[in-house]
């Protein structure tokens, strides 16, 4: 294997072959692995055994976050940094610092759903390897790859390209760094 080889690339036939080849690729105990195809392939997540996404929890925070903005922001303003007594009215009411809470709930709802995407997808990445490799700018048109990563505690060159020729594999390629 060469020093500098990033991954081993299968491309394949159709979608039907390739999400069986998923599934043989998670029952071998891969993990470092990913499929690129032109389409979404209904069942594929499964087939790779992927669980929710995450971004559901930052945007969470986030709306926990702009909400109790909010509420302290319009109490720190009406209550200690700029009181005007009022017609007897409480320097504070939640009622009339819901709008603006909600607002910032939602601003800050979609800052932490947009921030937590790019955390967990490791973005923003000037260079991938794959992008480089002439048969992978095909994928978005009508081909279908599952890519190992040579980083994987289970990868063999020798052993994975078996695997892999064995699943029906058009065209297998080591894909350099």
């Amino acid at each position: 294997m060469p020093a500098n080889a990033y991954a081993i690339m299968a491309e394949f036939e159709t979608p039907a072959a390739t999400l069986s080849a998923a599934y043989k690729v998670r029952e071998a105990g891969f993990r470092n692995w990913d499929v690129f195809s032109p389409f979404p392939v209904h069942g594929m997540d499964q087939a790779m055994g992927l669980k929710n996404s995450k971004v559901g929890w930052f945007s969470f925070v986030g709306g926990c976050t702009g909400y109790t903005t909010g509420m302290l922001m319009i109490w720190f303003m009406n209550a200690i940094d700029y009181k005007i007594k009022i017609g007897g009215k409480p320097m504070f009411s939640p009622f009339s610092a819901f709008p603006p809470s909600y607002e910032l709930t939602i601003l800050f709802g979609s800052f932490g759903a947009l921030l937590g995407m790019l955390f967990l997808n490791r973005l923003p990445r000037l260079h991938h390897p794959l992008l480089k490799n002439r048969r992978f700018a095909l994928a978005p048109h009508d081909r279908f790859y599952v890519v190992i990563e040579t980083s994987d505690a289970k990868y063999s060159e020798n052993e994975t390209r078996r695997m892999l020729e064995s699943l029906g594999s058009r065209h297998i390629e080591l894909v350099e760094e």
